[in-house]
């Protein structure tokens, strides 16, 4: 209908031009072949979110741009070696990113055989964005930049392992790109298959070895702490390139040793530039603290970093755009006809806008109360 009434009247149809003021966004085969298999768990008639499909067009251009940065990792030349057979050297981050590529192929291979396509492009999906991107490339950089040869070998191994596995994981969804991608790789040796389309699937035979929950958990429960600290630089309006001073406070042995075990993840992605992690009461005044879930705190050096009078206004400002947001939308909820007319998944929408809203009022509330309280320190 829409084609139709573009083509005969020359503009959109009212109800499309109201929907998407700017026209609807191109999206691609690629990323609408994702959106379609990630809603078929939902039934036969899905209601399309062209957003959603949008967001996925994004994802193609982070698969584009990691698989881009790793090829520069790799080098020029680069050969990989004969088999994905481990080196026996791994570093833990290594060890851990092979361990969360097991699970995403045990995760796709059971989709498969269930016939549940949203569990299979939900792990292709975590697997590229949130393990692979976000934590294994940044916490590699260290090594592909530094003189060790012995360990960029192995961490450029494990790279090209997730590069050629993550590619063929998620070619069934997202067949283009990924091939053209996959046309771009090295091979291991010169029997290696052409194409992505004749190019076995990875299975659990093949990687299911290499799943370590353990060492798992315990980086989970390290980033919770890395975005602890992410939160209180946003939150400070501190950007993400200012060098800050870091202490974690942690109120069991356990949590030290994780802690200690990842210094240098954590020193990197936070861009600390001092880390201690102790267990007793030793932090200094003029620190923010934000709890993590499993022991520790969190506390981050404002004191000097920081214009006290200025951001107590940005932060007053800010609370004020927010609470005003928040009993508008709470006013409306409270009208008689509210349940009447609006629908039930508008409704959960907005009840939760109003449960984020007022989190965010709560947390910024903190933090005026800590820098009002640091302020008074220094008179």
């Amino acid at each position: 209908m829409v084609m139709v009434g573009q083509f005969l009247l020359g503009e959109l149809p009212f109800k499309e031009k109201e929907d998407y003021p700017q026209g609807i966004p191109e999206c691609g085969t690629d990323a609408l072949r994702f959106a379609l298999c990630a809603y078929t768990g939902k039934g036969r008639s899905i209601n399309l979110d062209v957003l959603r499909v949008q967001g996925y067009r994004f994802f193609c251009n982070k698969l584009w741009n990691a698989t881009k940065f790793a090829l520069g990792a790799l080098g020029e030349g680069y050969t990989p070696p004969p088999s994905q057979k481990l080196l026996g050297t791994e570093s833990l981050l290594d060890q851990w990113i092979l361990s969360r590529l097991s699970e995403a192929v045990t995760s796709c291979n059971q989709g498969f055989l269930d016939y549940d396509f949203p569990v299979a492009t939900t792990a292709c999906y975590n697997f590229w964005l949130y393990d692979l991107c976000d934590i294994y490339l940044e916490g590699i950089k260290p090594v592909i930049y530094g003189t060790d040869e012995e360990a960029k070998a192995v961490t450029r191994a494990t790279l090209y392992t997730c590069l050629d596995s993550g590619l063929r994981l998620i070619h069934p969804f997202m067949p283009f790109v990924s091939e053209e991608l996959f046309q771009r790789l090295p091979r291991r040796d010169d029997g290696s298959p052409p194409s992505l389309c004749v190019t076995s699937y990875p299975t659990l035979s093949q990687f299911g070895d290499l799943r370590q929950t353990g060492l798992e958990n315990d980086l989970s429960s390290v980033y919770e702490c890395i975005k602890a600290v992410r939160s209180m630089k946003a939150t400070y309006q501190l950007p993400n390139k200012t060098k800050v001073e870091i202490w974690f406070r942690c109120h069991d042995l356990v949590s030290s040793q994780r802690l200690h075990k990842f210094r240098q993840l954590i020193q990197l992605m936070c861009n600390a530039a001092a880390l201690t992690i102790l267990q007793t009461d030793d932090v200094p005044s003029g620190c923010a603290v934000n709890t993590v879930g499993f022991g520790v705190e969190a506390h981050l050096m404002l004191k000097g970093m920081i214009d006290l009078d200025k951001e107590l206004s940005q932060l007053a400002q800010k609370l004020k755009q927010i609470s005003e947001k928040r009993d508008k939308l709470e006013e409306s909820m409270k009208k008689p006809d509210y349940v009447v007319k609006v629908p039930e998944g508008v409704r959960a929408d907005n009840a939760q806008k109003v449960e984020d809203l007022s989190k965010e009022s709560s947390r910024l509330q903190e933090a005026i109360q800590k820098l009002e309280k640091m302020k008074l320190d220094d008179i």
